[in-house]
C-alpha cells in the first residue's frame, strides 16, 4: 500500500469516528421526522375540515351557506333550531370528533342582509395547540368560510337581492370565540393567539439551546485543555480527593450556570413585557401570562437543565484526550438540545404522540422550553414533574462522573483495543521487521 493511501486511511480513521457519525445520524432522523410532520400538515390542507353547524335562522340564505360549507367541509354535527343547549352539545361533539370549529347562524342572519348589513356568524374555535403547525386546520376552515361567502354573494346577485355592493363583497362577518386548554376566550381567534405566542415559542427554545451549548462547551473544552497541558495530572497529585476535585469543578460550573440563568431570566422578563406591550391582543385579559412564582419555576427548571448539561459534559469530558477531541464531544450535547427545540417550535408538548412526549421529556434540556408555555396556561404539574426529573438526572449523572473520575480513564481517555496500531505508528516500517 502506498504512502498516500496510508495517509488517506489514517485521516479517515481519525475523522470518521462514532463521535462524528452519531450526531449526523441523529440529525438525519430528526429532519426525517420533521419532514413527516410537515408533510402530514400539508396533507391536512387538502383534507376537509371537521366542523359543526347550527342554523338558527332556517332561511334561504342560511341554507345556501350551509350547503356551501357541506361541500367543502365534513359536518359532524348539524342542528336547525334555537335551543341554546345545543351549542354545548355541538361543542362536545366537535371536541370528541377532533373538529376545528362550530359555526352558528343566528336567527337574524337573513334579516341583517335584507337590512343591507353583513350577517354575523358566531364561530367557536377548538384550538389544540400553539405550535407553528397547529393552526393549519383553522386556516382550512377560514378558507371554507371564504368559499361560503362566495356562494352567498352569488345567490344575492342571481336573485337580485337589493343590497349594496359592500354587502355583496362581504356578506358575513365573524364573531369569534376560542376554546383553548379549557379556557373560553371571547373576541379572539386562534390566529391572534398564535401570533402572540409564536415569538415566545421560537425565541425561548433558541436561547436555551445557546446557553446549554455555551456552558457545556466550556466544560468539555476545559477538560480537554487540562489533559493536553498536563495540568490535570498535576492536580491529581495534590493532596485533594478526586471526589472534591470533580465536585469542585461541577460547583464552579454550577455557579457559572446560575449566573447565566439569572441573566437569562432578567432578559426574558423584559422580553415578555415588551412582547405583551407590543402585541395586538393582550392575553393577560384572558388569564394567560406568567406570575412571579412562574418565573421562579422557570428559573429553577433552567438552572437544573444547565446542571444536567454540565454534569453530562463533565462525563463526556472524562473520555477526551486533548482539545481537538473535546470539540467533537460537544456535538452530542448540541443535538440533544436541538431535538426538543425543533419539535416544540412546530408543535405543543400536549399534542405530541405518546412516543414523542416520552422522547422530549427524557431530554433534560427540553423542560425549560415546555415550562414557559405550560405555565402561561396554569399547567404547573408538568413543570414540577420536569424539575424533579431534571434533579434526578443531574444527580445520577454527577454520581457516574465522580465514579469515573476515580479511575485511570480520567487520564487515558477512551481505551484502545489491545494490539491495534493507530496514528503514525501504522505508517512507519522499521528495517528488519515485517
Amino acid at each position: 500500500m502506498s504512502s498516500l493511501s496510508n495517509m488517506i486511511k489514517k485521516e479517515v480513521k481519525e475523522l470518521l469516528t462514532p463521535a462524528t457519525l452519531v450526531p449526523i445520524i441523529i440529525m438525519a432522523i430528526v429532519f426525517a421526522s420533521l419532514g413527516g410532520v410537515i408533510g402530514g400538515a400539508q396533507k391536512s390542507l387538502t383534507d376537509k375540515p371537521v366542523i359543526g353547524v347550527i342554523d338558527q335562522s332556517q332561511s334561504d340564505i342560511s341554507g345556501v351557506a350551509f350547503r356551501a360549507l357541506n361541500s367543502t367541509s365534513k359536518i359532524v354535527f348539524s342542528y336547525n333550531g334555537t335551543d341554546p343547549a345545543m351549542v354545548q352539545d355541538g361543542l362536545n361533539r366537535i371536541q370528541t370528533q377532533g373538529g376545528s370549529a362550530l359555526l352558528i347562524f343566528p336567527s337574524n342572519f337573513s334579516q341583517r342582509i335584507s337590512a343591507n348589513q353583513s350577517a354575523i356568524i358566531q364561530v367557536y374555535w377548538m384550538m389544540k395547540g400553539a405550535g407553528l403547525l397547529e393552526g393549519v386546520q383553522s386556516s382550512v376552515v377560514s378558507l371554507a368560510i371564504s368559499e361560503m361567502d362566495y356562494e352567498v354573494s352569488s345567490y344575492l346577485i342571481d336573485n337580485k337581492v337589493p343590497v349594496s355592493s359592500a354587502v355583496i363583497l362581504v356578506p358575513t362577518q365573524l364573531s369569534e370565540t376560542t376554546v383553548f386548554k379549557d379556557r373560553v376566550m371571547t373576541g379572539i381567534s386562534p390566529a391572534q393567539i398564535s401570533s402572540v405566542m409564536s415569538s415566545q415559542g421560537i425565541i425561548v427554545p433558541l436561547i436555551i439551546v445557546m446557553v446549554v451549548i455555551m456552558a457545556g462547551g466550556m466544560v468539555i473544552t476545559s477538560m480537554g485543555t487540562e489533559k493536553e497541558n498536563k495540568t490535570l495530572e498535576t492536580l491529581l497529585t495534590l493532596p485533594v480527593s478526586r471526589t472534591s476535585i470533580v465536585v469542585g469543578k461541577l460547583a464552579g460550573a454550577a455557579i457559572v450556570g446560575l449566573i447565566m440563568a439569572v441573566i437569562y431570566m432578567i432578559g426574558m422578563g423584559y422580553y415578555m413585557n415588551s412582547l405583551t406591550a407590543s402585541a395586538a391582543v393582550d392575553l393577560s385579559k384572558y388569564g394567560i401570562g406568567l406570575s412571579v412564582f412562574d418565573y421562579v419555576l422557570v428559573g429553577i427548571s433552567l438552572f437544573l437543565a444547565l446542571i444536567s448539561a454540565l454534569a453530562l459534559c463533565m462525563l463526556l469530558g472524562i473520555f477526551t484526550k486533548n482539545y481537538k477531541a473535546a470539540q467533537s464531544m460537544t456535538m452530542p450535547i448540541t443535538f440533544l438540545a436541538l431535538i426538543p427545540m425543533f419539535v416544540l417550535i412546530f408543535s405543543d408538548f400536549d399534542t405530541l404522540p405518546l412516543a414523542g412526549q416520552v422522547l422530549v421529556f427524557a431530554i433534560p434540556f427540553s423542560h425549560p422550553m415546555i415550562a414557559m408555555r405550560s405555565l402561561m396556561f396554569g399547567d404547573s404539574g408538568i413543570v414540577i414533574a420536569g424539575i424533579i426529573y431534571e434533579a434526578i438526572f443531574a444527580s445520577v449523572t454527577m454520581f457516574i462522573a465522580v465514579s469515573l473520575f476515580k479511575k485511570d480513564i480520567v487520564l487515558t481517555g477512551l481505551p484502545k483495543r489491545p494490539g491495534k496500531k493507530s496514528g503514525w505508528s501504522s505508517l512507519i516500517h522499521y528495517p528488519g521487521k515485517k
